[in-house]
């Protein structure tokens, strides 16, 4: 076989595979023979097929899938052994590809287009600038977070008079004509809330009501759609439409949501026991908590502008555009080309990226290692279950989320792009020269609405 490249500029070439007889004739005839050993033919014995028959009918199938089987090998192996940076996949040249005959051919040759990536070199220096945004911990910020672990950690308690937002229990009767009827809806279990309720009147009724009182009310009149009529007098939304009689309520029990008090059994619920112990140390704790959020939010946003300004440094490479788009287009049938066309600028500069990447990695010789891959995933996990409140989880259950998380293929590389792309960032904050700036988090989430 003799393979042939030709460069046709600093980003395209061809390459031409050709292919004679005897280049695959050896490999063809030992496929006949074992297929010879194996083939169950109507009129013959199993293994006694005579070879010229066996030729016959599968020699141009076995000729066809040996040279598609070299072609791929040889093309890959070429780039491979001679490095070359190639985009996207070779894909067969449209102009000088001729038609293949494998009935009626000995030799055979193949054309492909290669799209090749630009050489160049990345080199940082302090004259090359980031922004880099530390975002503030407000006292706002912090009694939001004491409000809701106060919040998410109360408990309910047994009350004896009535506020807006305490749940009621109790029976509910029907009334006709001033009393109870008698055939009327009954329900023993019955549950409301006055702050539901969308009349003020009727809310009335029931705040400063007691324990064992009977409330007289209008379902119809307090509650502002059939849903929550059907709710509490369990019946259907078509029968609760049809609800204008009031009804009797008697409250049996009165129950309260009582935020948690700030003191020792919050902190341990919150961050395990003992970790704190005043509530100076439960605010400092939380502060430090928020700010580890923040810190990650300001290396995200050093991240996405760090890749701009690398992206825009060398803006001047040269890209295989036609090959590109074809390739695009024939490997994703979900793509027109009109939205090609769209989006084929921010294709390009992620191509940039993710080049610049590579040339990065190689030269601060960044790898991935189980250690980094662990500590990601966990911190990952520790993530997931802090936007559930779930803050200071034992460290065991943390790594068993992590190594469940791992389990799943997309999720572990997705784990090692991202701990590669951590440590390419790590190198060029190093290189570069940080513009350092301390911002509210209101000024830092308008930056992204600007976009």
């Amino acid at each position: 076989m003799n393979i042939v490249r030709k460069d046709l500029d600093q980003s395209n070439a061809v390459v031409t595979l050709l292919i004679e007889k005897a280049d695959y004739t050896e490999q063809v005839d030992k496929k006949l023979r074992d297929y010879r050993k194996k083939a169950n033919i109507p009129g013959f014995r199993p293994g006694m097929v005579p070879a010229g028959l066996i030729k016959k009918m599968y020699g141009k199938q076995m000729v066809a899938e040996e040279i598609n089987k070299m072609v791929s090998d040889s093309l890959y192996n070429y780039i491979r052994e001679n490095d070359v940076n190639v985009l996207g996949e070779p894909l067969p040249n449209m102009t000088e590809q001729k038609p293949i005959d494998f009935d009626n051919q000995e030799d055979f040759e193949f054309v492909f287009d290669l799209g090749i990536a630009p050489e160049f070199e990345v080199e940082l220096t302090k004259k090359d600038k980031v922004k880099f945004y530390t975002i503030t911990v407000s006292d706002e910020m912090i009694e939001n977070q004491v409000k809701s672990y106060t919040g998410r950690y109360g408990k309910y308690i047994q009350e004896e008079v009535v506020e807006e937002k305490d749940m009621l229990k109790g029976e509910l009767l029907e009334m006709a004509d001033g009393k109870v009827n008698e055939s009327g809806l009954k329900v023993t279990d019955a549950t409301l809330t006055a702050a539901y309720m969308k009349d003020d009147a009727q809310k009335a009724l029931f705040v400063g009501a007691k324990k064992g009182d009977i409330i007289t009310f209008n379902p119809s009149l307090a509650f502002e759609n059939e849903t929550e009529i059907s709710s509490m007098l369990k019946i259907s939304k078509e029968a609760a439409k049809e609800i204008t009689s009031e009804f009797q309520f008697k409250i049996e029990s009165i129950t309260r949501y009582h935020e948690s008090e700030i003191n020792q059994e919050l902190f341990d619920k919150v961050y395990g026991d003992g970790v704190v112990a005043t509530e100076e140390e439960f605010r400092a704790k939380i502060k430090e908590n928020i700010q580890e959020n923040l810190n990650a939010d300001s290396e995200y946003k050093f991240g996405v502008d760090a890749q701009k300004m690398l992206v825009e440094k060398y803006n001047d490479l040269a890209f295989p555009d036609a090959f590109l788009k074809r390739w695009v287009l024939s490997s994703n049938e979900n793509i027109t080309p009109e939205t090609l066309e769209e989006d084929f600028p921010k294709m390009i500069d992620n191509l940039k990226w993710q080049l610049i990447k590579n040339k990065l990695e190689k030269a601060n010789d960044v790898k991935v290692e189980k250690e980094d891959i662990d500590g990601y995933a966990r911190k990952m996990a520790k993530a997931q279950f802090a936007q559930y409140g779930m803050i200071g989880m034992d460290d065991e259950i943390i790594a068993n989320y992590a190594k469940d998380m791992m389990k799943k293929e997309e999720t572990f590389r997705n784990i090692m792009d991202k701990v590669s792309e951590e440590k390419v960032l790590a190198a060029v904050k190093e290189a570069v020269k940080l513009e350092n700036k301390e911002i509210t988090i209101e000024e830092f989430n308008k930056m992204f609405e600007e976009k």
